[in-house]
Parts: structure tokens; C-alpha cells; sequence
């Protein structure tokens, strides 16, 4: 991963240069790493079989390859260019469904929600647009990154924007809880198993794990869960947020059953959102058992014998 001073240099001039130029340069960085991605490509040509439902021919998934690293470009550019949208252009550079939800369920004095996200799109602008157009708070758990220097970095950017960030780690369920507690709209990344003590789920034809976090929360509170993404549809950044996954406990069940059965369900909704963007989906990291094998590493031990 580039170092701190690279990314520095990348926003100084994603927010200098004129916009055409800057998502231009997105596109060609990202063509160009498209063609020499190695592994990432690789995982991300999978991924594209895998969504498509087929083998992709050379010449297809060489450009579709391409066509997901220049939206993976054109994320970090948006990303970088943030801190300077205004309100007017956040909000006319953004469309949605299903908003209504969060607003129901977001606020002083209220419950709090949980949004279940792929790596699909542009979050950022949503969680922006959130806090700054219909004044939602908004809190989000993050990978750490390496070095300490780059996480830091990208933390005073997300905060610069109205979120509250903590780390993945020992402490986010109780600062989601906490969260949670004062109202917040919660956000999870939650299509890739960190930490490796997720729950068996089936997704895209393949079994792996995904994170049991956002079921057990829900399960636990009674906050509304919501899968959502924030694709580019019809060149507006768009935020998609499906209606409230049905929560409850099962009777006789216990209490992993009911986060596995949850955790399966977003899985399932993440499919049909990931579906309709495919090559903006940008999990450039082996995700299932099947992947590891390609890339010829080691399979983790929470992938075995699924």
C-alpha cells in the first residue's frame, strides 16, 4: 500500500486540479492499474465471474478488470475532493431510495440503525450528504491500515466530513453500542471477514464467512438493520438503502443460529446490490476458500472445511 506522504500528494491535487481533469487521471491510474494488478486483478476477475454468473472471455474480463480499477481510481479522487463540496453540489451531485428509513430511526432521542455496506461505490459521499444536507450523525467502524500514519490520516479525512471513525477491533461493539445510544445511523463494511471468526454464509454460489457483527447488534438492541450501497448510477453518485431486514429471534433457536440466518440475509442483499454495479464493486482481497487455492496460499483456518 502507498505511504501516507503518496496519498497527501493524491488529495493536494484531486482538490486543485479542475474536475474533468482529475476524474480523467483517475480513469487512466486506474487502467494502468488494472493491466499490472497482479493478484488484485486477478481476485477481481474472479469476483466479476462470480457476479456474472459465468466464465468471462480474455478480452471481457481483461476490460472489465480495467473498468473496476478506474472506479476504484475515481472513489479515492471523490473521496479526496470532499472536504471541498459544497452543500448545493453534495446535494445535486446525489440521488437515493429508501432515505426515510434512516430518517424514521436516526436522531436525538431515537433508536439508532445500522446500514450494512459492501464495498460497492462511494460511501463516503453518502455519509457527507447524511451529515451535512439531512443532519444525520453518522459513525463508522474502519479497517485499520498500516502504517499507524496512513489510518491516522485517513481518519481526520472521514472526520473532516461530520463522521465519528473508530477502528475494527476489541472495542467497536461497545462504541457502536454507544453510538447506537446517542441516536447515530451506524455504518459497516461488512462484505469481507476481517477478523475471521465470522458465520458460514452462502454468497455468490460459494460458501465463505461474512462478519456476524451487524446481526448480533441488531439481534441484541432491536435497531433496525439495513443493507445500502452508494453506487454511480446515471453519472450521480446514488445512495441505495433496501428496506429493514426482519429481526427477530426464532424460537427454540439459539442465539448463533439466529445471527447466522441474519448474516445470510444480508448476504443475499448484498447480492442483488452488487448485481446491478458489478464492476464498481472493488473487494480486490481473496474472500473464499476457492481464491486462496487460485492465488496458490494457504487456505486461513476459519475457511476450512465449509
Amino acid at each position: 500500500m502507498a505511504g501516507v506522504a503518496a496519498y497527501k500528494v493524491g488529495s493536494f491535487l484531486a482538490r486543485t486540479v479542475p474536475d474533468g481533469v482529475a476524474t480523467s487521471v483517475a480513469r487512466a491510474g486506474g487502467f494502468a492499474a488494472g493491466l499490472m494488478a497482479g493478484d488484485a486483478g486477478k481476485i477481481v476477475g474472479r469476483n466479476l465471474e462470480r457476479v456474472y454468473g459465468r466464465p468471462l472471455s480474455d478480452i471481457e474480463k481483461k476490460r472489465k478488470i480495467a473498468e473496476t480499477f478506474e472506479w476504484y481510481g475515481r472513489y479515492y479522487v471523490e473521496s479526496f475532493r470532499l472536504p471541498d463540496v459544497s452543500v448545493d453540489e453534495l446535494d445535486r451531485g446525489f440521488s437515493y431510495d429508501g432515505v426515510a428509513s434512516i430518517e424514521a430511526n436516526c436522531g436525538p432521542g431515537k433508536s439508532g440503525a445500522i446500514l450494512a455496506l459492501p464495498h460497492l461505490g462511494t460511501w463516503e459521499w453518502a455519509a457527507f450528504w447524511l451529515a451535512r444536507v439531512i443532519k444525520v450523525k453518522v459513525t463508522a467502524i474502519v479497517e485499520p491500515l498500516q502504517p499507524p500514519e496512513l489510518f491516522e490520516w485517513f481518519v481526520g479525512l472521514r472526520e473532516s466530513l461530520g463522521m465519528e471513525i473508530h477502528p475494527l477491533g476489541p472495542d467497536a461493539g461497545k462504541q457502536i453500542i454507544d453510538a447506537l445510544g446517542r441516536g447515530h445511523l451506524v455504518c459497516l463494511l461488512c462484505d469481507r471477514d476481517l477478523q475471521g471468526n465470522g458465520v458460514p454464509v452462502e454468497f455468490f454460489g460459494e460458501k465463505t464467512t461474512l462478519p456476524g457483527g451487524p446481526a448480533t447488534i441488531a439481534l441484541r438492541t432491536g435497531v433496525p438493520l439495513m443493507p445500502a450501497a452508494v453506487p454511480w448510477r446515471d453519472h450521480a453518485r446514488h445512495g441505495w438503502c433496501r428496506p429493514p431486514l426482519k429481526i427477530e429471534r426464532t424460537k427454540g433457536a439459539r442465539l448463533r443460529e439466529d445471527i447466522q440466518r441474519v448474516t445470510q440475509m444480508i448476504a443475499d442483499e448484498f447480492e442483488i446490490m452488487i448485481r446491478e454495479t458489478p464492476e464498481q464493486w472493488h473487494l480486490l482481497n481473496p474472500n473464499w476458500p476457492s481464491d486462496y487455492e487460485a492465488l496458490g496460499r494457504e487456505i486461513p483456518d476459519h475457511l476450512r472445511d465449509l
